[in-house]
């Protein structure tokens, strides 16, 4: 799924994709469906480039991190896991099905999903700020340009305000 020295934006999607199959998945299901995908092409599965497109993907909020009252499982009662960690779709991925894609429900094989939206977005907008206050505190204007962006995203994503998240950033980089 990556090619040259690191994930592509076409990767991030892919990822996305895949997550949008099933709903949400855990890091882990979503390891195993990248990997899948790299069997039915009879390439090699490279597990820390997987991991890394993954990270790409999360920091960049293609995919986020959803919290477990934002989740539920189709005839699951006690909840997710220990250690589970689901990841949804995020604000600013554009959904794509990599070749072969349409297989994994089969392959997969989990439980119909659910997200409960209001609960992502919300945990996504707390997400966005913690990481303004961070790239402004350590000084880092990439990271600030990104998440300039993501702000937009998100208000197009869910029905959430991140107006003051963006006047702080764009503050900051202005000044």
């Amino acid at each position: 799924m990556s090619e040259g020295a690191g994930p592509s934006v076409a990767a991030r999607d892919d990822l996305a994709g895949v997550v949008d199959l099933f709903d949400w998945l855990t890091r882990e299901e979503l390891s195993r469906a990248v990997s899948e995908l790299a069997f039915k092409r009879r390439a090699e599965a490279d597990t820390a480039a997987i991991d890394d497109a993954i990270d790409v993907a999360v920091a960049e909020y293609a995919l986020v991190p959803a919290p477990s009252d934002a989740v539920a499982t189709e005839g699951a009662t006690d909840g997710l896991g220990e250690g589970a960690d689901p990841l949804a779709v995020g604000p600013a991925a554009f959904p794509s099905l990599p070749e072969g894609a349409e297989d994994l429900p089969h392959i997969l094989d989990v439980p119909d999903r659910d997200v409960d939206r209001e609960a992502l977005s919300e945990a996504a907008l707390e997400r966005l700020s913690a990481d303004a206050v961070a790239a402004i505190t350590g000084g880092d204007a990439e990271r600030l340009e990104v998440l300039a962006d993501v702000t937009y995203d998100i208000e197009a994503w869910a029905p959430v305000d991140a107006g003051p998240i963006r006047e702080r950033i764009v503050a900051e980089l202005d000044g």
